[in-house]
């Protein structure tokens, strides 16, 4: 089985720590959120994937100059324009040379999902397709995906009105795809698998979906992507991580509670860091409190300041010192 993985997307939600990365490099505890989901995949059996690329791919390939990352190999496929989540996957699988049965996996998607189970359960029905479903308290924001007894979806309805949703069962990025799916996907132009392809799919029958209640994020938000380093801390997926690096400085007046302090970090004398992410080459200042937030790389948070509700710094930003922040993105996304 070999893998495509979508990492092209501009992450917009998650500026301005995307400004100047990919988000799927950004780091997750101490490592980039891409070798957490190629570490998944290899855990599976999947050890040859494909990186579908569009914002900023040097990223990846000068983090991985042999082609090799969390024990996968890697073929980088850079997209020459936007082409939407399936014009993507088709781009990348004819690139590699793909040919047969395969899987997709959103790269900002963190889970530990059984890959082998929704293989078999691909093949267990006969499937042109087949999606992994998560479960949602609001599923508005995702693709809702309805199915039959016998697990064939009967519709896909994609980011519905919260009371129109007809189930709280999501599309969780993770695909079982046939080869033939390539061939439903026009070529150069945007194609959407959730708007156009899946529902034609549904349309004809050949479409899956199964349920699992296996841990499961979309980390492409600052929430998000502050609690998905916050359940590994708290060993939501299995071992608890530790958060504070070796290589971080930590003065030992300062208190720092259920957090990522990264390698070359800095947290001096009196400063609290609470719940929160400070990145490489930051300084949370003396006197400072840093709670619910994160912290860029380079960032500065001045003496006395305060950062709260989710305040985020991009790379080299700063809070003033004695400056109180709540909520605040700075530099602030563009509209």
């Amino acid at each position: 089985m070999r893998a495509v993985v979508l990492v092209g997307g501009f992450g917009t939600r998650l500026r301005p720590l995307t400004i100047g990365t990919p988000k799927q490099m950004l780091p997750i505890v101490d490592r980039p959120m891409i070798e957490h989901v190629l570490a998944h995949l290899a855990s599976h059996g999947i050890d040859d994937a494909v990186l579908s690329m569009g914002y900023m791919p040097d990223a990846f390939s000068s983090a991985y100059p042999d082609g090799v990352c969390a024990g996968v190999t890697l073929h980088y496929a850079v997209e020459p324009e936007p082409l939407d989540t399936a014009g993507a996957i088709r781009f990348a699988a004819l690139d590699a040379g793909i040919s047969e049965r395969f899987v997709v996996v959103n790269g900002d998607v963190l889970t530990d999902l059984d890959i082998g189970a929704l293989v078999a359960f691909h093949d267990g029905h006969g499937a042109e397709g087949t999606i992994a479903l998560h479960q949602v308290e609001d599923p508005s924001a995702f693709g809702v995906v309805p199915t039959d007894a016998d697990g064939r979806v009967t519709a896909f309805v994609e980011k519905p009105p919260r009371d129109e949703a007809p189930t709280d069962l999501i599309n969780a990025g993770t695909y079982v795809l046939e080869a033939s799916v390539l061939d439903r996907i026009a070529d150069g132009r945007r194609v959407s698998i959730e708007r156009e392809v899946f529902p034609a799919m549904v349309t004809e029958g050949r479409l899956y979906a199964m349920p699992s209640d296996t841990y499961w994020i979309d980390a492409g938000t600052p929430g998000q992507y502050l609690r998905a380093q916050l359940d590994l801390l708290d060993g939501h997926r299995g071992r608890s991580w530790p958060g504070v690096s070796a290589e971080a400085e930590v003065d030992l007046s300062a208190t720092v509670e259920r957090s990522v302090v990264a390698a070359g970090a800095r947290v001096e004398a009196g400063a609290i860091v609470r719940d929160a992410v400070v990145l490489t080459g930051a300084v949370v200042s003396s006197g400072s409190r840093v709670e619910g937030s994160i912290v860029g790389p380079g960032a500065v948070v001045g003496e006395g300041a305060t950062l709260a509700d989710l305040c985020v710094l991009g790379d080299g930003s700063k809070a003033a010192p004695g400056e109180h922040l709540v909520g605040v993105r700075r530099p602030a996304p563009a509209e």
